[in-house]
């Protein structure tokens, strides 16, 4: 039978054999080997315990960018508690903070505040909820560990189906849920001693996720289990990404479509000729942005991955293809795809409906929250809440969100399908489509842009009839200095609305 490792089961097997290889390096801030990262880790279980922390207690973690060491130190001393980690960035409003802490009733939040926390220690602490039960947050006098944390880990048994992280999505489509996985879910896939570790073509591994982002958490586990350093810097610009790739002459780099746009725009930038893989993940990469990136990236495979928080691991990945543009791949990594009709059935190529996905690991569930839970998690099968088809072959190209399609007289507009021609202007650098009410048509397309140099709006719409049809041309076109986004990089399409 094959093994079912946890987090800190990799973590225990990389710290004995490759004490000094280094796991993390964040620019600006240090980097972390192996050995130490179980060191610390094992100090902050046992601080966290001596808390009062017991097993599946929910635990916040909020960490600002420059904190990813002291993060992941704090993530994995959670988990070999048998606690469950609730991952944030101190980036969200401290009302956001303070509901969520609620929502799962955290005993124990743990910060970055101040600077990182001491070598051996979990850092900063903050009190639970008012009315919350949980421990007190301020340990008592003499009992935080030793500096060096040279403790062994503590005696608390992992067990696969044991909750271990609680990660709220970007609520792009409504109140943010909590999304709960398993230490199973987390390390699926995953061997203590592997005959071959992920991206072995590279020597580092440069992504720019935010802290408590599922694509985050994805970079957390590489850190983990692949064969390169994993490197980030504690705010992304373009520049210093660019940099960061050719300093450490780069094999793998992970970027959100947003980073690829700001990248391309770039003047003039570093030797990005070390890329062998690049993969861009949480929204679709729009046909002309990831033609783009191959010549920025001349030596690199751009490939795209579809995933969702509810879905996570099971994905689709699609290798740019010319004769393909438009899809996101096919299922991998043992999941599979299906479209389905509002009803459930199964529809037959070609035809659009629900796209869901069947995760390969125990599925994620959404924390206390069963009714939910139901609608959108179903015999391993997760309903992704996109529209979308598959062609004959199996790959999958996704119309739109489902509460983004425009309904607009009797036409359905792809918001999707507008940003990919706008895109292909040269003066657009971002573009999003959404709805507005229509006192006629009931709703209308309407854009936001970002340009590079001014265009009449005629132009635009000039440029866009050779590409959509009439209905789909956007009948307001708003210029913005930049697009709004959520935590995770996508587009805020309700702030456009509500702007509107």
């Amino acid at each position: 039978m094959l093994e079912t490792p946890t987090l800190p089961d990799i973590l225990a097997a990389r710290a004995a054999s490759e004490p000094e290889t280094v796991a993390m390096i964040v620019h600006g801030s240090g980097e972390l080997t192996f050995g130490r990262w179980q060191a610390r880790s094992n100090a902050v279980a046992h601080d966290l315990l001596n808390r009062g922390v017991r097993r599946g207690d929910r635990v916040g973690l909020v960490y600002p960018g420059s904190g990813w060491i002291d993060y992941a130190v704090a993530f994995l001393g959670v988990l070999k508690a048998g606690a469950v980690a609730v991952p944030m960035s101190d980036r969200m409003p401290a009302a956001e903070i303070e509901q969520i802490a609620a929502h799962c009733s955290a005993s124990v939040i743990l910060t970055g505040r101040d600077g990182p926390p001491p070598e051996g220690g979990a850092g900063s602490s903050t009190s639970p909820p008012e009315g919350r039960a949980g421990s007190s947050t301020s340990p008592p006098e003499g009992s935080r560990p030793p500096l060096e944390g040279s403790m062994s880990p503590p005696e608390v048994t992992l067990r696969p189906a044991d909750m271990a992280q609680i990660l709220y999505t970007s609520g792009t489509t409504g109140k943010a849920k909590g999304v709960a996985a398993t230490h199973a879910n987390l390390a699926f896939g995953a061997r203590t001693q592997p005959r071959r570790r992920a991206f072995a073509h590279s020597r580092h591994l440069v992504h720019a996720f935010p802290i408590g982002t599922n694509a985050g958490q994805m970079m957390l586990v590489n850190a983990l289990t692949a064969h390169p350093a994993v490197v980030t810097l504690p705010r992304f610009t373009p520049g210093r990404f660019a940099a960061l790739i050719e300093r450490h002459r780069a094999g793998t780099v992970f970027l959100v479509p947003a980073m690829a746009v700001e990248l391309l725009n770039l003047q003039e930038g570093p030797d990005l000729s070390s890329v062998l893989l690049l993969g861009s993940a949480a929204a679709p990469l729009p046909p002309a942005v990831a033609s783009g990136l191959t010549r920025m990236f001349p030596k690199a495979t751009i490939t795209n991955y579809y995933t969702s928080t509810e879905a996570a691991p099971a994905q689709t990945i699609m290798l740019f293809d010319p004769d393909r543009p438009d899809s996101v791949g096919r299922s991998a990594a043992g999941g599979d795809v299906r479209i389905a009709s509002p009803e459930g059935a199964d529809l037959p190529p070609g035809q659009t409906g629900e796209v869901w996905m069947r995760s390969p690991a125990a599925p994620r569930s959404y924390y206390d929250d069963p009714a939910a839970s139901t609608e959108v998690f179903r015999g391993g099968w997760i309903r992704m809440g996109d529209l979308g088809y598959l062609d004959d072959d199996g790959y999958l190209y996704l119309v739109d969100r489902d509460g983004d399609v425009v309904k607009s007289g009797a036409f359905k507009v792809s918001t999707l399908k507008v940003e990919n021609a706008l895109y292909e202007h040269p003066a657009v650098v971002e573009a999003a489509a959404y709805g507005l009410p229509h006192h006629v048509l009931g709703t209308t397309v309407a854009a936001a842009v970002v340009l590079r140099t001014e265009v009449p709006d005629a132009d635009i719409r000039a440029f866009l009839r050779d590409r959509l049809a009439q209905h789909e041309i956007p009948s307001e076109i708003v210029r913005m200095e930049s697009l709004p986004r959520n935590r995770g990089g996508k587009v805020d399409k309700r702030a456009l609305r509500a702007r509107a």
